[in-house]
Order: C-alpha cells, then structure tokens, then sequence
C-alpha cells in the first residue's frame, strides 16, 4: 500500500507519504476536516513504487459532519471520490471519542464493523453522519 496524508491545522500544513506492506487494504479516499489521506492497494511485489495520490480538492457535492476538539456539528464538503460520510467512535479507559468525516465507499466496504472499543459506520446521503452533540476530551 501506499497513502498520502494532508493535515492541517492553522495556516500550517504537512504532507506525508507512506508506504508499507499491509494484511488487509482498501483503496480510497478519507477526508476528516484536519485530515485528508488517499489510499492506493496493490498484491505483487514492489507494486507500492508509486506514491498515492494527493487528496483532492475538488468538491463533489456531497456534505458531512465533522469533529474539532469543541463539538462534531461543523460540516465539511467532500471532495474527489468522497461520496459516504464516516463516524467512528472509540473507547480508551472509558472516554469516548468521536470521529466524523467524508470517506470513499470503497473505504466504507472495508471497515464498516465494530470492534468493541472502536465501531466504525458509513451513510449515504448529506449529512447523515448524524450533528448529535458529543463533547471531545482531549489529553495530552
């Protein structure tokens, strides 16, 4: 696999690219509002040379909700291949955090499951990803 990520915070912004071998794999695009990362699987050897592509920003029409560190009732355009919109919810020493943004459906076919301490959906349709307020604790 190979990804390229974009975060943002500010005016500032950092690219990263990487590129690993991985068990399981989705290529797609995950947009999370101070995150964007593109995903590019392939299965033969050496097959990961080429790097992701960038995120794109092209809006594609499609609106979700997003989390900062105040609330999840922010909404976020989707761009490129976005065409779903995520909420993954996670649970470490009995906090809860949520996670909102815009993502591929092929990401979606692929993560769409609970684990007991992170649970993972997708929806279609604007804004579907539900603007239910949810506090975000942040510890550092």
């Amino acid at each position: 696999m190979s990804s390229t990520g974009v975060t943002q915070f500010g005016d500032t912004n950092t690219k990263v690219k990487s590129k690993d071998c991985a068990l399981a794999c989705q290529s797609g695009s995950l947009n999370l509002g101070y995150l964007k990362t593109t995903t590019s699987c392939c299965n033969t050897d050496e097959c990961n040379l080429q790097d992701a592509p960038d995120p794109s920003n092209i809006p594609n029409g499609r609106t979700c909700y997003y989390c900062d560190i105040q609330s999840c009732t922010n909404t976020l355009i989707c761009s490129g291949t976005e065409d779903h919109c995520i909420q993954i919810t996670s649970t470490f020493g009995g906090q809860s955090t949520v996670v909102k943004g815009c993502a591929s459906k092929s990401l979606c076919d692929g993560i769409e499951y609970d684990l007991g301490v992170a649970s993972f959906s997708c929806c279609e349709g604007n804004l579907c990803n539900g603007a239910q307020r949810v506090t975000q604790r942040w510890e550092l």
